[in-house]
């Protein structure tokens, strides 16, 4: 299998712009104070912190705004103004700290399943990493997922689990590709997504986004999705409708008015809203072309 010669380094390359992160800005944002030198430990534990602080959401997309990967504008929004981002702008931005802080880390792209093992083009972020405790192991590092998400990394090895709070992970492997699995309330597993951990670059990124940001048919253009998942319970808002999912398997749905969806946005997702924004969005909801989305 591909992991085993993997090289995991550090990034020095200026084409991600970490060097112009304000890294102690991003540390307030998501309220960490812990030890930053490149352990296993500090991992875990910003990996936790920014998954828990900075959800995934599309709501410029949505919008009809565009959206920025440089790392000027990955700041402004995600770390200054208190929004959140979708894959591209959150794993990256984690990327960045990762590489400011030593860490090793390879930026790589991966094809969503979500259960359904269709082969679909590339259009998720994740990382792949090293700790300087245990240099040699690689962990699989993805903070913006979304709901269901890793809250931690997890070893890349065949039949690596991860359990917390309620919550299981297990990778495989699957026609020549590593697949991470999300349990479901039935016991059984989920395919989330698949990869091969092969180092991407930034004119790849930019492939990619384009596709996923702008192209009519994308899951994220003409329609909201904002999610948020933490051990005691996971969020998923997609346009007017919001589910709600606990560790012990019950669900609960609730179709949303427009300023409702807005109340959410803000209290159940912790997002910092503008008054352009929310002009903005209630225009989207009100606009009757959406649909809810089961």
């Amino acid at each position: 299998m591909y992991a085993t010669g993997l090289p995991v380094d550090v990034d020095h390359s200026p084409e991600w712009g970490a060097d112009r992160l304000d890294l102690d800005a991003y540390l307030r944002r998501i309220g960490y104070e812990g030890a930053l030198d490149g352990s296993l430990k500090t991992l875990q534990q910003l990996h936790r912190a920014h998954m828990s602080t900075i959800c995934f959401e599309n709501i410029d997309i949505a919008v009809g705004r565009p959206v920025s990967l440089d790392m000027a504008d990955l700041e402004r929004k995600l770390v200054r103004s208190g929004r959140g981002g979708y894959c591209y702008e959150t794993n990256l931005l984690f990327a960045a700290v990762l590489d400011r802080l030593g860490f090793p880390v390879v930026r790589i792209l991966s094809r969503i399943r979500e259960g359904d093992t269709r082969r679909r083009f590339r259009s998720h972020t994740s990382l792949l990493v090293r700790a300087v405790d245990e240099p040699e192991t690689v962990w699989l590092a993805d903070p913006g997922y979304g709901y269901a998400g890793l809250i931690e990394p997890i070893p890349l090895r065949e039949g690596a689990r991860s359990t917390m709070a309620g919550w299981s992970w297990q990778l495989g492997v699957d026609d020549d590709h590593w697949v991470l699995r999300n349990q479901n309330p039935e016991g059984g597993w989920t395919d989330l997504y698949a990869f091969r951990p092969e180092r991407q670059y930034e004119v790849d990124y930019r492939a990619a986004h384009y596709i996923s940001s702008t192209r009519p048919g994308s899951p994220f253009v003409n329609r909201l999705v904002v999610q948020r998942g933490s051990e005691t319970v996971r969020h998923r808002l997609r346009n007017d409708v919001l589910v709600t999912d606990h560790p012990d398997g019950r669900t609960e749905r609730a179709v949303l008015g427009p300023h409702e969806v807005v109340a959410a946005l803000r209290e159940k997702f912790g997002l910092t809203l503008t008054d352009e924004d929310v002009s903005l969005l209630l225009g989207f909801l009100h606009r009757g072309d959406t649909g809810p989305l089961s």
